[in-house]
């Protein structure tokens, strides 16, 4: 059974951890995405006995994934989980019928995802557009398949459509803020208690919480579970000290990642799980358009990845 919104809601005020999805010369290597789900999911620190939320989104690579490796990809994760754990399938809207069909067919699943992020919409569009063909889209797949929608916001020109949409629309539950701090109490201000506003950019969050930010999305996580559990468990209990404590302990990395528009979002972690030498998850070799980090970067991360070894 499907959960009920508020269920929903209070699940996401958590870590969702986006795993890199390994590739081995440009084949993603199933066998190591099974073992990355399984250490996502035996290796949960969050407080309260808290479900662990995986998403399979832009980190894990979904832009260079056919539809139809990503319907196993989340059919695969969907039945590894089981009712243990909360999953999130990402879907680009580009084309915005081949997205409803993705949706579709992953509603059919024997374990179907619990939301599904829409990841930011390429292409030219403006936000009369963007409140008008979501408003629909919500609507269709909302009534016919029972889809709950979170929006990825990433065009700070689309603040007030957005607000609208999750205002207007019983099927967008939430927006991922993936642009910067300033635009945190804005959209909580205006959602109001229409949806929950995350983070998105990362561990990197303690601020965001507390301007009211409600859960963050982790990149990281695949690697270093403890960091980004107990990082939103202190900012549950308003412990923004040690959330910033343990935020200092990961920036490092976090800084790699999103340097020059985040350049090394998913290879960053790659080379990051290849050096800390755990066998309890893969990295794969580098995935479409995103091989290895040059070797600077690579001695930037050999001195980090030992310095967070201790949150694996």
């Amino acid at each position: 059974m499907p959960l009920e919104i508020p269920q929903l809601l209070d699940a996401l005020n958590s870590v969702t951890t986006i795993p890199i999805v390994p590739f081995k010369k440009d084949k993603i290597d199933w066998t190591g995405h099974a073992q990355n789900i399984d250490y996502l999911m035996r290796n949960n620190y969050l407080d309260e006995g808290r479900q662990r939320v995986i998403a399979i989104a832009g980190t894990s690579l979904i832009h260079h994934i056919s539809e139809t490796k990503q319907l196993r990809l989340i059919d695969k994760t969907g039945q590894q989980i089981g009712d243990d754990g909360i999953l999130i399938s990402g879907v680009v809207p580009n084309p915005i019928r081949q997205a409803g069909q993705l949706i579709e067919a992953q509603t059919e699943l024997s374990r179907p995802p619990d939301a599904y992020l829409l990841m930011p919409l390429t292409g030219v569009s403006n936000p009369e557009g963007v409140y008008q063909q979501y408003m629909e889209f919500g609507e269709r797949y909302g009534t016919t398949c029972g889809a709950r929608f979170l929006y990825y916001f990433r065009q700070k020109r689309d603040l007030s459509a957005v607000i609208r949409l999750l205002n207007d629309s019983p099927h967008f539950i939430g927006v991922k803020i993936g642009t910067g701090e300033e635009d945190v109490e804005p959209l909580v201000e205006g959602v109001g208690d229409s949806g929950i506003v995350m983070w998105g950019i990362g561990d990197r969050c303690t601020r965001p919480a507390q301007l009211g930010a409600k859960g963050h999305t982790s990149g990281i996580a695949v690697a270093f579970a403890r960091a980004s559990d107990e990082i939103n468990n202190a900012q549950r209990r308003g412990d923004y000290e040690t959330s910033a404590r343990i935020e200092a302990d990961i920036a490092p990395l976090e800084e790699i990642r999103f340097m020059n528009e985040r350049v090394y979002n998913y290879s960053a972690v790659v080379e990051a799980m290849i050096l800390s030498g755990f066998d309890d998850i893969a990295a794969g070799t580098g995935g479409p358009f995103n091989p290895r980090v040059p070797a600077e970067i690579q001695t930037q991360l050999r001195r980090i990845t030992q310095d967070l070894k201790r949150y694996h």
